[in-house]
């Protein structure tokens, strides 16, 4: 006789899981570096509501001339460590339809603009697509030494006992409904 229902369930939940994580591996590996979109975890409360800390921000490009006021956009800040900002354009002072514009920003959450103008280089700008709550506290675990250690050694070491565990198991009787 064929297999089981519950051996077809268990058989099915474990493709299941095997398509989702390849699916996050390109979504969140692949897609990233081929410049689709850029993954951010927000460690400040800046954009409050648009976005808190430990949510996860995906920015997209879009060309530099559709570049407006009231974008939330990803650059890096023209002083200081150059860390990459995601905050509102309110201004845009000089350069709009241009590849070189030079904008004002401000958080949402900020009482005052950014202390700094920025101008921007290149055919394209960061634009914010989505927010993901919280994700990124996820990602950022799963950056961490343990969660490294894990997919590196013990779920590789797992997957290869369970491999083996099947080729050499006795094979199971047949069963006879009667």
């Amino acid at each position: 006789m064929g297999a089981s229902f519950h051996d077809k369930a268990a058989v099915a939940a474990q493709w299941s899981l095997v398509i989702l994580a390849a699916a996050a591996a390109v979504g969140m590996g692949v897609l990233p570096h081929l410049g689709v979109y850029r993954t951010m975890t927000v460690l400040s409360g800046s954009m409050v509501p648009t976005f808190r800390p430990g949510d996860m921000v995906v920015v997209r490009q879009e060309s530099m001339r559709d570049l407006r006021v009231g974008q939330v956009i990803a650059y890096q800040v023209p002083i200081g460590a150059r860390q990459v900002e995601t905050h509102r354009v309110i201004r845009i002072v000089r350069g709009r339809g241009t590849n070189h514009p030079v904008i004002r920003t401000q958080g949402d959450a900020n009482g005052a603009p950014d202390p700094w103008t920025a101008q921007l280089h290149g055919t394209t700008a960061w634009r914010l697509e989505a927010v993901v709550p919280k994700a990124g506290y996820a990602v950022n675990a799963l950056r961490g030494r343990f969660f490294q250690l894990l997919t590196i050694v013990v779920v590789p070491a797992l997957l290869a006992i369970v491999a083996l565990r099947r080729l050499w198991a006795p094979p199971t009787p047949a069963r006879i409904d009667g």
